[in-house]
């Protein structure tokens, strides 16, 4: 989930269960720790490991062992720094429930997209991946957002108008400028579905004024029931992750294959885009469905390369290892390029639209004619940027 999302949600939390009666440190608590984990991003920041992304993210900041730690330390700091400057600040124990919160929903929104998150470390490192959300999900952001801003809307009647006029306007913009996107990169949705969320975007923003309901309901009851909406849209996904993986799972024993790894992968841009992968000893079966087609989804199959001694020996290597546990549909391909032997890791979990390019997360490993290891990294494009580590002789190297 973005960062962006991350603090929406922790604001939500924090404005509808802890302002109200704990004041605005506890809702910056739970703000600040609704987006705390992803400071290992300093980590990748710093590191020259092109495998920073997937050793230091989304790990042991992301833990639901680790969690009471971090939530003592940053309500301790953060009392200690309140009553340093004066500022009226709830106890040590309401300030540790804030950050408890904020950051338990960081984990379980992480937890519930296809990139997973290592949130039972140092118990195990293994990645939980619930399949509900894209890792941008404007439906679930908007649905965080709309109930903040409605509240903000009605808290003056003087200006009631004004803001409702210019936050539709700016919603209504925003939903366009989505579908220009989306049909840009390959997630095209019909136009008329950013009509309709203006319209309920409008309804939202104006007829709370009739009969002054909007103005009785307080910021902490906007939230409640902005609150109460997000876990139905949850529910929803997770429905519709049930269907999509029975559409798989019926494919996967027509046709007999033999499951290494299944899973039905969430797909912008809405809850009904689906994609269905399965990794079996041999290749990955993949395809894009949506539910409101009763027919069987296509799969396409993508085969391994053969078996050869430059497999087995980039295998070996640790950082392929550690790729391979972060991978969940890889595909491995095995070629020679002028004079170089290339051995490639494509992750299939990220469908990637635009099929002049490798898909994201692609792993390469070069050997020279002798089977010297030459490189190894991230596929230019595959990463957004290449990022391959040359190899010095007789040990590791240094990324460029």
């Amino acid at each position: 989930m973005d960062p962006i999302t991350h603090g929406i949600t922790g604001a939500l939390l924090g404005k509808g269960y802890f302002s109200e009666r704990h004041g605005r440190v506890a809702l910056f608590s739970v703000t600040l720790g609704s987006v705390f984990p992803d400071i290992d991003v300093f980590a990748e920041a710093v590191s020259r490991d092109p495998l920073a992304i997937i050793r230091y993210h989304r790990g042991i900041t992301h833990s639901f062992v680790a969690m009471p730690v971090f939530a003592v330390l940053l309500a301790w700091l953060t009392r200690w720094i309140a009553r340093r400057r004066g500022i009226e600040t709830p106890s040590l124990w309401i300030l540790f429930l804030a950050y408890v919160a904020g950051i338990a929903s960081h984990i379980g929104l992480d937890g519930m997209t296809s990139f997973g998150t290592r949130m039972w470390l140092p118990i195990s490192s293994q990645r939980v991946a619930w399949d509900l959300l894209f890792i941008i999900d404007f439906s679930f952001t908007a649905i965080t957002l709309l109930p903040q801003v409605a509240a903000w809307i009605y808290r003056d009647r003087e200006t009631r108008a004004a803001r409702a006029r210019s936050m539709w306007a700016l919603f209504t913009l925003a939903a366009i400028g989505i579908w220009a996107v989306a049909s840009s990169v390959g997630y095209s949705f019909h136009f008329w579905i950013a009509v309709i969320a203006s319209v309920v975007i409008a309804a939202l923003f104006f007829l709370p004024a009739r009969g002054d309901w909007g103005f009785r309901l307080t910021r902490a009851g906007w939230c409640r029931a902005g609150t109460c909406v997000t876990i139905a849209y949850l529910l929803a996904c997770a429905a519709a992750h049930h269907a999509a993986i029975k559409k798989v799972q019926a494919f996967a024993a027509e046709n007999h294959i033999a499951i290494d790894r299944i899973a039905a992968l969430p797909l912008p841009p809405s809850l009904l885009e689906w994609g269905g992968a399965i990794r079996s000893a041999d290749g990955v079966y993949q395809a894009r469905m949506d539910l409101r087609d009763p027919r069987s989804p296509s799969f396409h199959f993508a085969a391994d390369s053969p078996p050869d001694p430059y497999v087995t020996e980039a295998m070996q290597l640790p950082e392929t290892q550690l790729y391979w546990g972060f991978a969940r549909f890889p595909v491995i391909r095995s070629e020679f390029e002028d004079g170089l032997h290339v051995v490639q890791f494509g992750e299939n979990r990220f469908v990637n639209p635009r099929r002049n390019r490798p898909q994201p997360f692609t792993y390469q490993v070069v050997f020279d004619s002798s089977g010297k290891l030459l490189e190894e990294g991230w596929l230019t494009n595959g990463m957004f940027q290449q990022q391959l580590r040359r190899m010095t002789p007789g040990g590791r190297g240094d990324a460029p």
